[in-house]
């Protein structure tokens, strides 16, 4: 496609450590380096510590220029406890807010307005923002989805499986998604459900989200972090991520109780969220537990480098409503993941051979995977040797945003 110019419309957006925010980034940064013009509006960061980060709380809308990026950052309503109906408002006060910018780029002189419109979901209700600026601009609408928020929502219980607001919820979702002139997402089963939902299969492309090479595997930063944590010898099984519903992330207390007499094993949570709180109350007094602050980018190839295995929860019915984004750079980092996961899942086709899979919410499998896997350094050693060749083989962003610039083009 010769230079175009293109609308990006996400709540998320680094400064955001982890989750949609950098592949957001690093999506429309990627096109600039194409030759394309692109403008985003984005929400301010507030994730996952689900608080506006200082030095972008209060005002209004700012515009700035970001490596090639001309992005503006909306204000939008952000709950400290994101409840059903809070994040619903969340969620529609962006959608609410970009809309201005969204407007006011698709209606300038004809030369100047975008020729596609790519917006991400979550944040769904943005979807109908993203949809009127293309009409208006005469542009293509392409929706990428990383997250089937509605079905995530009633798996996790944020709103009731039953009645009239989980038929209308399903209803709208496909409605929305149904506007897309191209629908991509991260896995081949999302892209089933895309067809399921009504989707016309020529119209469903995989783009999946890449490994980040800024997490590069650091040893002598990994040595120095198990000195500064006091965790010596001991076997470390990470988790590193937001702290929420989805994760299933109780599930690593009780496994780690059930391994509390093996002194050579410790579990290791970085990470934020909404159920922070509750999961460090839970885990009080355990003497094999250590919760920390998510660790800024810098320190991530230095982190993801200490463990000896990772730690990939999630509840039962959630497997393929995303195929969660930390996955890329645990494999990246040439170490095992256990996840827990049903066979059939993208989740499971992703770390079978990579590592070791048990049965969501089976704290007892977990336990004796987790063991497993740390009595035998020379498994550890060849799984982790598997998962740095698939992140090679499936993660890599050149191939990724490679693909996706000749589906724009076909789309233009």
């Amino acid at each position: 496609m010769k230079r175009a110019n293109i609308l990006f419309v996400g709540l998320n957006y680094a400064p955001e450590p982890v989750g949609i925010g950098p592949y957001s980034q690093g999506l429309t940064q990627a096109l600039v380096a194409r030759g394309h013009r692109v403008e985003a509006v984005v929400g301010k960061p507030y994730y996952p510590q689900w608080r506006t980060y200082p030095g972008f709380a209060g005002g209004g809308w700012s515009t700035a220029v970001e490596e090639g990026v001309t992005v503006t950052r909306c204000p939008h309503y952000v709950p400290a406890n994101p409840s059903g109906a809070r994040r619903i408002a969340h969620l529609a006060s962006f959608a609410l807010s970009a809309l201005g910018p969204g407007l006011r780029a698709a209606l300038r002189p004809a030369e100047a307005r975008p020729k596609v419109v790519v917006t991400v979901a979550p944040a769904l209700l943005s979807v109908f923002t993203a949809w009127l600026a293309a009409k208006l601009a005469g542009a293509r609408l392409w929706i990428h989805v990383q997250d089937f928020e509605v079905e995530a929502a009633l798996a996790t219980g944020l709103l009731p499986d039953a009645g009239w607001a989980a038929r209308l919820s399903r209803w709208l979702e496909a409605r929305l998604l149904r506007l897309g002139d191209k629908v991509s997402t991260i896995s081949p089963q999302m892209c089933a459900k895309l067809v399921a939902k009504g989707v016309a299969g020529d119209r469903v492309v995989e783009i999946r989200n890449w490994a980040d090479t800024r997490f590069a595997p650091d040893p002598a930063g990994a040595e120095a972090l198990r000195r500064e944590w006091g965790l010596g010898e001991q076997k470390v099984a990470l988790y590193s991520g937001n702290i929420a519903r989805k994760q299933g992330i109780e599930i690593l207390i009780e496994a780690a109780r059930l391994l509390e007499k093996r002194d050579d094993i410790v579990f290791v949570i970085c990470g934020e969220g909404p159920n922070r709180a509750a999961l460090e109350q839970l885990a009080s007094g355990l003497r094999n537990f250590r919760l920390r602050d998510l660790q800024p980018a810098e320190r991530m190839g230095a982190m993801l480098n200490m463990a000896d295995l990772h730690l990939l929860p999630q509840i039962a019915g959630a497997a393929d409503l995303v195929l969660p984004s930390k996955l890329t750079n645990m494999l990246f980092s040439g170490r095992p993941v256990v996840a827990t996961t049903e066979p059939g899942t993208g989740l499971y086709d992703e770390v079978d051979g990579c590592g070791a899979i048990t049965p969501p919410g089976d704290a007892v499998a977990l336990a004796k995977a987790i063991a497993a896997l740390s009595d035998d350094p020379a498994r550890r050693e060849s799984l982790g040797a598997a998962a740095r060749k698939r992140a090679a083989e499936r993660w890599m962003k050149e191939a990724i945003i490679a693909r996706m610039g000749q589906e724009l083009d076909r789309l233009a």
